[in-house]
């Protein structure tokens, strides 16, 4: 402080103030001018300068003092400073000033938060010294206030902001992430209550997905709220975009004091900021009973910097709560599918295996009978159609890893579920081709037949082990295509072949059978006749490779994202009912890619897929005519090996240099 006296570190003289000014000075010229300096000086600094008595009374003080407190002169002369804190504050207050009276020292840097006329919070940074008069005695204090609201708030912004972001970082779960925010924001504005209120489109709804009170009653209650989109101030909030302070919530027409009555807490203002993502609103960040004073618009602007922040990681965990959800549902549905799957597949056994049984007693019947050979066509046509239900469930077996249950159980449940059926019509049999050795006792009788079918049945259904064996694809492969090769003699699919000599494999021979026949059978399936297709055996440094490439339609990007990865029909199922296996377009369960991806993870091998959908027929509805000869767009083999084609890869792993300790045998 600027005086005409020196000042020690225990006080200041003199006691006067610039009212007295001319008695320091006996030169009236002097103390003009000594008062003009103290006036521009005390009232021009940005700063606010203050003297009080021992009781903390206002005794002088400058504009900028008025300014901070947000009051007139007259209204804060003689006021005691108390007047303008909170309890906790005042009382913080009365201890620095005490300490100063009671040691005799200023200080400095000591923080009071005061509350201005208009309800809002300044942070002030004080120094103070004694005031003594001119015999040394104690009569007062003076200092100096600073307004440092901002820089503070700025501050404790910055360091909410930093660990909310940290934190967001560290929890993954929505509700983890929101219960974050809303504790932040208790502290950080100084609420008794912060919730972020999230809307539901479905439903037309808020909701409170979390909030923080004092009370754990109080948050289990309010967490169980939903209300309307159009009421409530986070309704005006949502229709108008703007972020809105109530004072007085029960005075404000919007105001829903429904929530208030089933929360049972009582709200005496509020301030709500929308959370945007880009141009859509996702909800309302809430805080409610503001401890010391009433919102403004620094807590407006603070609580939507903390909205502004918080909406991505907010609407990244939603999303990824949606999609975790949905992925369980998948889950359980797809558990679902194996149940009915599992459930058909044994349904099927035995209808079918009776049905089969059936055929083969009507064929022996129709030929002993002699009649018009017509019969020969339309039951070949239902045993092909039952071949198919067989093989399928034979490859739904597979899929389910439950071999067992082939051709052996099928006929033991037929066995055990039709005995009476069978005892008599084994009996009708034996005594037609043996009547004399019905006797039970020479053990050639129905019991005997019963028995030897059963034995048969074991004999040639029963289920056996899938051992494992060192296996040269490319000789395997060579036998495979020769096998089958009479299976679709009347194609015209001219089939490329080239082997090079490759390491053994280590896998069981009926898998690499289905395998190998599944891919060739796919080809032959998809590829029109006068078309190519290329069967390779190469080997590679990671292994002998199995490729299989036909010029045949293709698949459109959609069925590529689908292949090995569900059962789908590739075709109409209209368009191949009535077709024998190999035929174009016959294929269509889609089980043997399928059932190849099953094997695939149980034995180790890789599998890739490239399709070109044929640009001729670009859409699944699209109709290949089966032939080149009757496509209009090609005029040879190469035009259609040109438009498309399917090149499925199986990439082995070279067998071990022994045979393995473990997993040689699997069921």
């Amino acid at each position: 402080m600027a005086n005409t006296q020196k000042e020690s570190d225990h006080g200041s003289r003199p006691t006067k103030t610039m009212d007295d000014a001319d008695d320091f000075y006996r030169n009236p010229e002097d103390s003009r001018t000594y008062q003009d300096r103290y006036r521009v000086f005390i009232e021009d600094v940005a700063d606010a300068f203050y003297e009080t008595d021992l009781k903390g009374n206002f005794t002088f003080f400058n504009n900028a003092l008025c300014r901070i407190f947000g009051y007139k002169k007259a209204e804060i002369k003689g006021q005691n400073f108390r007047r303008f804190m909170n309890a906790e504050n005042a009382q913080r207050a009365f201890e620095s000033t005490h300490r100063v009276f009671r040691t005799g020292k200023g200080i400095t840097n000591i923080i009071w938060e005061i509350i201005r006329k208009d309800g809002r919070t300044c942070i002030l940074e004080i120094s103070a010294k004694l005031i003594l008069d001119d015999k040394g005695k104690k009569v007062g204090f003076r200092g100096i206030a600073r307004d440092i609201t901002a820089e503070k708030r700025a501050a404790q912004t910055s360091q909410a902001l930093f660990h909310m972001a940290t934190a967001l970082v560290q929890f993954r779960s929505l509700d983890e992430r929101l219960a974050v925010v809303v504790q932040e924001v208790r502290k950080l504005i100084g609420v008794d209550g912060a919730s972020v209120i999230l809307i539901d489109k479905a439903k037309n709804e808020f909701f409170f997905r979390v909030a923080d009170y004092e009370s754990i009653e109080t948050i289990r209650r309010i967490q169980e709220i939903r209300f309307p989109l159009n009421k409530g101030v986070a309704g005006l909030v949502y229709r108008t975009g703007e972020p809105v302070i109530a004072p007085n919530p029960y005075t404000i027409p919007d105001f829903y004091s429904v929530v208030d009555k089933l929360s049972g807490y009582k709200t005496r203002n509020m301030l709500d900021v929308p959370i945007w993502i880009q141009d859509r609103m996702i909800g309302v960040l809430c805080a409610v009973n503001k401890r010391d004073g009433i919102f403004a618009q620094d807590d407006v602007a603070l609580l939507s910097t903390i909205a502004g922040t918080v909406a991505f990681p907010i609407e990244n965990a939603r999303i990824n709560e949606e999609l975790s959800r949905s992925y369980e549902e998948v889950k359980s549905l797809n558990s679902a599918k194996d149940n009915i799957i599992h459930h058909l597949s044994h349904e099927l056994k035995t209808p079918v295996s009776i049905l089969s049984a059936s055929l083969g007693l009507l064929e022996k019947k129709l030929e002993a009978a002699a009649v018009d050979m017509r019969w020969r066509q339309i039951l070949d046509r239902a045993q092909r159609n039952l071949n198919r239900l067989l093989e399928m469930q034979y490859e739904l077996d597979d899929i389910i890893e439950e071999k067992g249950y082939t051709a052996h159980l099928m006929l033991v449940t037929l066995l055990d579920a039709c005995a009476d059926e069978l005892e008599v019509l084994v009996e009708t049999e034996a005594q037609e081709m043996h009547p004399a050795s019905a006797d039970p006792d020479r053990g050639d009788g129905v019991d005997a037949l019963v028995g030897r079918l059963r034995k048969r049945i074991d004999t040639l259904f029963g289920p056996k082990e899938a051992r494992a064996e060192r296996i040269r694809l490319d000789t395997f492969v060579k036998a495979r295509l020769k096998a089958t090769r009479p299976l679709f003699t009347h194609r015209k699919c001219r089939i490329v072949e080239q082997y090079e000599k490759t390491p053994p494999v280590w896998i069981p021979p009926e898998v690499l059978q289905k395998t190998v026949d599944g891919i060739i059978r796919n080809a032959v399936q998809n590829t029109p006749d006068g078309s190519r297709i290329e069967i390779r055996v190469v080997d590679r440094k990671e292994g002998p490779i199995f490729v299989v490439a036909d010029c045949g339609i293709g698949m459109t990007v959609e069925k590529q994202r689908m292949v090995f990865q569900n059962h789908f029909v590739t075709y109409d199922t209209a368009s191949y009912a009535t077709k024998k296996p190999y035929d174009f377009n016959a294929g269509g369960k889609g089980f043997d890619l399928l059932r190849i991806k099953i094997f695939s993870e149980r034995y180790q091998f890789a599998i890739g897929v490239e399709s070109h959908r044929c640009r001729f027929i670009p859409l699944d509805s699209d109709v290949c005519p089966g032939d080149i000869a009757d496509c209009r767009h090609c005029k040879s083999e190469r035009d259609c090996i040109e438009s498309g084609g399917t090149t499925i890869t199986i990439q082995f792993a070279p067998a071990p240099a022994r045979k393995p300790k473990s997993k040689t045998a699997l069921k």
